[in-house]
């Protein structure tokens, strides 16, 4: 793969891991004095692009000491065992409830099979490496780590997964994201600005969580937001302000889809329809077709998860 990286200031590099297609996913260098730390990594194909940075940056990867995923989704977790043995320093930083998955990560590796066929994992994720518990730092909220005196709080951010961790970063008053803060595409952006998507992935979707999450990250009054799909973006109250908005209109389009066998579908209709109007509020001129483009594959599993928490609360009662 090769090396496409953003350096936003602060000692703080997006690369691109070309997951599906450029500026869809990324993970984060940061690097602080004479170490680093990587938060999110894409899948294994990454590797040989972080590796060629850490070298442009003058760095060995005996320095890089932590490696933090945000979560357990192969997009942003997939390459951290493969890190994990190229980097020999570094330990990885997760939330309990997600950390066997990475120290096992046979559990994922058959689910994913199991929806995409064993060719299409192979080639879109590459291996699985185990990561050894013994290098492993579990992170309950509010776990403190120190890169060279620059202080990253870990925060339990409940919402999109129940083991997601957000990343604050005093020094940039950064935000790292992952899922939490929702996706922005830049082919999305207009004079108006980010265009923002929630991100309602199976299984965990909690909307009265999320909303309780949106609230507590504004309240740190970040200046950017670094997230995974993609990049930076500003002015994070006002993006908070969206995403609020589109938790409440997923809940909604969810519970007024039909019950039955088509309700998965008739929620991804609903989707489709909902984020063409706002894009054509948001001043975008991509056609039907680029819009599939972009946000497709997005639409369908948002859908399959509004499904998945449809069927839980129906449980529930």
């Amino acid at each position: 793969m090769k090396l496409s990286y953003q350096d936003l200031g602060h000692g703080i590099f997006c690369i691109d891991t070309f997951y599906y297609r450029p500026n869809l996913d990324g993970c984060y260098l940061i690097r602080e004095s004479d170490e680093a730390a990587l938060i999110d990594t894409g899948t294994s194909h990454v590797v040989p692009a972080v590796m060629e940075l850490l070298a442009l940056q003058g760095l060995q990867p005996e320095q890089v000491k932590y490696i933090i995923p945000t979560h357990v989704h192969l997009d942003h977790a997939g390459g951290t065992g493969q890190l994990m043995a190229a980097l020999p320093n570094a330990q990885m930083v997760i939330h309990p409830l997600g950390a066997q998955h990475m120290i096992h990560p046979e559990k994922i590796i058959a689910g994913t099979i199991a929806v995409y066929g064993e060719a299409v994992f192979e080639e879109r994720y590459g291996s699985i490496v185990p990561v050894p518990e013994a290098r492993t730092i579990e992170a309950e909220d509010g776990f403190e780590l120190s890169l060279s005196g620059r202080k990253l709080t870990c925060l339990h951010t409940l919402g999109h997964a129940r083991h997601h961790l957000c990343v604050w970063d005093e020094q940039s008053r950064g935000l790292f994201t992952g899922d939490t803060f929702g996706i922005s595409y830049r082919e999305l952006d207009t004079d108006q600005g980010p265009f923002m998507f929630l991100p309602s992935t199976p299984i965990d979707f909690d909307p009265e969580a999320w909303h309780e999450t949106l609230d507590r990250l504004t309240r740190l009054n970040p200046e950017q937001l670094y997230l995974t799909h993609f990049c930076r973006v500003d002015q994070p109250a006002l993006r908070a302000q969206t995403l609020h908005e589109e938790i409440d209109a997923y809940a909604a389009i969810a519970k007024g889809a039909p019950q039955g066998e088509q309700r998965e579908l008739e929620i991804k209709q609903g989707l489709d329809r909902y984020y063409r109007a706002q894009l054509k509020a948001h001043g975008s001129t991509l056609s039907d077709q680029e819009i599939d483009e972009v946000l497709g594959m997005d639409i369908a599993l948002c859908a399959q998860g509004l499904e998945v928490w449809l069927k839980r609360q129906e449980k529930q009662r």
